[in-house]
């Protein structure tokens, strides 16, 4: 019986061990497998500039260096020169170049950019053939007169300013966009809105525009007849998604939770982070 009696506890033993051991690898087996660890997005900001020099630059690369740094959402590089604007192998301690970013803002980089035809070529591929993105911030648009491609790219160019900084009547044409959303239908902004030329609402997304009928027309700046002034847009350039509004001109503008929420949901958008659309369509009713 004693012999009995220990071999029936050795086979309980073995069982309950059995059974817990196989509870224990099943349990392994249907164990999730842990996600692999979030890609954090690169962008690269330039604040160079060739004319005029806005004084809200340091405060707009400041931004959106802050805006990727709390959400963990990008790391931006901050730069006032061009030199990583090529795809080449920079070599040296500098191993940073386009391939290394996934999208551009360039904040007011008024002027020609003093860019050999490599570098314009690997900024608009990067863009174009890539599927980068490109957000441009207010004199982003008063730019490289001399190289048309840009200006495709972009949308257009600087044409006046006709009210200087004025509480400029806007009116959201998009409000299922995600950088304009937050805005209601129609809004004040004190700003500087700049006009375009070379530019048509046929080839963009107008996602934001003045109030036609609440401007002063007695203005020798006021060029464009058909009252068409757009102050934020999207639009494709080849396989890129790109971003521009005339915001952003003044200091305060960056301390604005609205201009803020707008470049921040305007570099997401171009990061294929969120979705919305490029196409264009008549100008709205006001």
């Amino acid at each position: 019986m004693k012999y009995g009696r220990t071999l029936m506890l050795a086979v309980s033993t073995a069982l309950l061990a059995g059974i817990f051991g196989y509870a224990g690898r099943v349990k392994a087996q249907t164990a999730p497998e842990p996600l692999p660890p979030k890609r954090v997005a690169h962008i690269l900001v330039i604040g160079a500039t060739k004319g005029f020099e806005h004084d809200s630059i340091p405060n707009a690369m400041a931004t959106i260096w802050q805006m990727g740094h709390d959400t963990k959402l990008w790391e931006a590089t901050l730069r006032t020169d061009y030199e990583l604007l090529t795809k080449k192998d920079l070599g040296g301690m500098n191993r940073k170049n386009l391939n290394y970013f996934d999208a551009l803002v360039f904040t007011s980089p008024t002027g020609n950019m003093d860019l050999p035809e490599d570098q314009k070529h690997d900024m608009l591929s990067f863009i174009h053939d890539d599927g980068k993105g490109f957000v441009g911030v207010h004199a982003a648009l008063d730019s490289n007169y001399d190289w048309p491609e840009y200006g495709e790219m972009i949308g257009g160019w600087f044409d006046q300013h006709p009210w200087m900084t004025f509480n400029a009547p806007i009116i959201n044409e998009a409000p299922d966009f995600p950088a304009v959303r937050h805005f209601p239908h129609a809004f004040n902004k004190r700003d500087e809105i700049y006009q375009a030329k070379s530019w048509s609402r046929d080839k963009v997304n107008v996602l934001l525009s003045l109030d036609a009928s609440k401007l002063d027309y007695n203005n020798p700046r006021v060029h464009r007849t058909d009252h068409d002034f757009a102050v934020a847009w999207s639009k494709m350039y080849g396989n890129g998604r790109v971003f521009y509004s005339t915001l952003g001109h003044t200091t305060e503008a960056w301390d604005d939770p609205d201009i803020k929420t707008m470049y921040f949901e305007a570099i997401k958008w171009v990061l294929h982070m969120t979705d919305g659309s490029t196409a264009s369509h008549p100008k709205t009713g006001m």
